[in-house]
């Protein structure tokens, strides 16, 4: 399930075999826009009727415009290429939009830029399905199969509470096989099969199930997830600090 709608996603292609390709992408994700240079508005027209729109000058001009207008971007570019016109624009992993690569022969799908919280990893699923391709996955936790800490529970209507670095010290616990605690004591409890881009294995062994907070012991684990609705218990904080993320299921009625 993508975190954005399809209205959201603009599909860029630079020569006129990648818009042939790019009309596919519209089309498995109706809603999108292409985007093609000005010299091939003819082309670009005829792959996307009625979705591309398209420019004079240079394709790096674009790019903040995208980041600006849009939540996902797909581009039949060389990933090198895609990686020096975004560059100047990068911000954070929270803000930035979800950037897709995919090669001019539809082949591969290459999540570039913020896979998790951007989005990029499930629209790369999405277009890999439709146009019989290959996903190119690189987020260690994806690699692997195990829990990516900033999307648990997303698909449920989950949302998280955490720093930065409180984020990625657990993340990095994770796919370290450090022991982490997983707290319980609200929410669904079918997240793991649910969990985003799929997972249909046992839980990892290096998760550690609880249903209280109170009955775990900080100083074992290196990180601690708490699902709960729930105000953290003040006699904990301190042993907590910098090592705990907090999830929020929604409130039932």
């Amino acid at each position: 399930m993508l975190p954005f709608s399809n209205q959201k996603i603009a599909v860029v292609s630079i020569t006129r075999h990648g818009i042939a390709l790019a009309g596919h992408v519209v089309a498995a994700l109706p809603g999108a826009r292409l985007f093609a240079p000005e010299k091939f508005a003819a082309e670009a027209e005829a792959a996307a009727p009625g979705a591309a729109s398209c420019y004079a000058g240079k394709t790096g001009e674009q790019i903040p415009i995208l980041f600006s207008n849009f939540d996902g971007i797909v581009a039949i570019v060389s990933l090198g290429a895609m990686v020096r016109l975004v560059a100047p624009h990068l911000g954070k992993k929270e803000s930035d939009p979800g950037v897709v690569v995919i090669d001019e022969a539809g082949r591969f799908v290459i999540p570039m830029l913020s896979g998790h919280l951007g989005g990029a990893n499930a629209l790369a699923g999405t277009i890999a399905a439709a146009l019989d391709a290959t996903t190119v996955l690189t987020t260690a936790s994806d690699a692997r199969q195990t829990l990516a800490v900033d999307l648990l529970g997303r698909e449920l209507g989950w949302t998280f509470e955490a720093s930065h670095d409180e984020i990625v010290r657990a993340s990095a616990a994770v796919v370290n096989d450090e022991p982490v605690a997983l707290v319980q004591e609200a929410g669904s409890t079918d997240w793991w099969p649910r969990h985003a881009n799929g997972r249909s294995g046992a839980l990892p062994a290096n998760l550690h199930c609880f249903t209280r907070l109170e009955d775990v012991e900080p100083e074992r684990f290196g990180a601690v997830l708490w699902i709960s609705h729930r105000q953290q218990p003040a006699e904990l904080a301190l042993r907590l600090a910098g090592k705990q993320v907090t999830y929020r299921p929604p409130l039932t009625p």
